[in-house]
């Protein structure tokens, strides 16, 4: 299967785990989707992530995501912004805020993976890769 844009597969995979009410999520294996993972878990939004092997060998990440306390769910939506079609960069000026900081951003800068605080900070621009709310 040709897989044009893995990181919309993985954010829709996260996305319907959530939905579903399942306790994890498997993904296929790339140093990007790692980072993306690593900030998800830093930020609060999923509880962990492993790195193993699926049945035929191939390297995963095994995604676990939090339940709901409530009404309040730990991960709400995840979007793509930057496609294939449609890169979308920003300058460390016009990186957005999401829903008043509530939210994220995840940018692909030239340091690496990174939210828009840790960007701003940083002063650092890149691809707006996706939002998580």
């Amino acid at each position: 299967m040709c897989m044009t844009d893995p990181i919309a597969d993985m954010l829709t995979r996260i996305r319907n785990a959530n939905r579903a009410g399942h306790e994890m999520a498997d993904i296929p294996y790339s140093n990007m989707k790692k980072g993306i993972v690593e900030i998800l878990r830093e930020e609060g939004f999923i509880k962990n992530f492993k790195i193993g092997k699926d049945k035929s060998g191939h390297p995963t990440i095994r995604v676990y995501l939090k339940k709901p306390q409530g009404a309040l769910k730990p991960l709400n939506d995840l979007q793509r912004i930057s496609k294939p079609g449609r890169r979308v960069y920003v300058k460390s000026k016009e990186i957005p805020t999401i829903l008043n900081n509530v939210g994220i951003a995840i940018l692909s800068t030239s340091k690496g993976i990174m939210t828009n605080h840790q960007a701003k900070k940083e002063n650092l621009g890149g691809e707006l890769l996706c939002k998580v709310w």
